[in-house]
C-alpha cells in the first residue's frame, strides 16, 4: 500500500511548470524553463514513477535532462526518490510534452542510476498538506555518463501544494564548484 504522504508528493510534483516570475526577476541568473513531471506506468507495484525533462521557455522543442523518478515509501517511514537516466535519449525526447508516448515506456529503456537517490522529509501543514524536502545523503555522488562524458550533478527538491523548487546544478569534478542550474539559489516552478 502506498502511504498518503507518498501520494500527496506524487500530486504536487506532476504536472507542467515554469519559472516565469522568477526569469522576469532575475534574468542573469534565472533561465525561463518548462519543467514537465509525468507519471509513467513503471515499478507500480511499490512506487510511483514520473517522467521529467525541461526546455528553455524559447526553445520547448529542444526538451533537454530526461529522467525518471521513482518515489518509494521506506521501512524508516521516509520517502526515497531514486534516479534513473535513458538509455538512448534521442528515443525519450519530447515525451514529457505527450502523454501518449509515456504510456510506451519500459523499465529496459531506463538505466538505475546507483548515487542518484534522494531521502524525503516532511513536514504536515495541515490536512492532507504537506511541505517535502528531498536532497541526497551527505555521503553520496550522483554521476551518470553521457556522451562519453562523465557528469556528476548534486540534486535535490522541495515540493509543496503551490509551488516545486528544484536545487539541481551541475558539479565540476575537479573543483567541486557548480557549473550550471541553480546556482544562485532554488529554481521557483509554478504549475501551469
Amino acid at each position: 500500500m502506498i502511504p498518503t504522504e507518498l501520494i500527496a508528493l506524487a500530486d504536487y510534483m506532476a504536472g507542467e511548470f515554469e519559472n516565469k516570475a522568477q526569469a522576469i526577476a532575475d534574468p542573469a541568473w534565472f533561465v525561463h524553463l518548462r519543467l514537465w513531471q509525468k507519471p509513467v506506468p513503471l515499478f507500480q507495484e511499490d512506487s510511483i514513477t514520473l517522467f521529467a525533462e525541461q526546455a528553455n521557455a524559447l526553445y520547448l522543442d529542444k526538451p533537454y535532462r530526461p529522467r525518471l523518478m521513482r518515489m518509494q515509501a521506506r521501512e524508516d517511514g521516509k520517502i526515497q526518490v531514486q534516479y534513473y537516466i535513458p538509455k538512448d535519449f534521442t528515443a525519450v525526447r519530447g515525451a514529457g510534452a505527450n502523454s501518449e508516448r509515456l504510456q510506451q515506456f519500459t523499465p529496459d529503456d531506463f538505466e538505475l542510476l546507483p548515487g542518484c537517490l534522494l531521502i524525503v522529509t516532511w513536514q504536515q501543514l495541515g490536512f492532507n498538506s504537506y511541505h517535502f524536502k528531498a536532497a541526497i545523503p551527505p555521503d553520496a555522488k550522483c554521476c551518470f555518463t553521457y556522451q562519453g562524458n562523465t557528469q556528476q550533478v548534486n540534486l535535490g527538491f522541495e515540493a509543496a501544494p503551490e509551488e516545486f523548487l528544484s536545487y539541481d546544478k551541475g558539479i565540476d569534478m575537479n573543483t567541486g564548484a557548480a557549473k550550471w542550474g541553480a546556482i544562485m539559489g532554488a529554481y521557483r516552478f509554478r504549475k501551469k
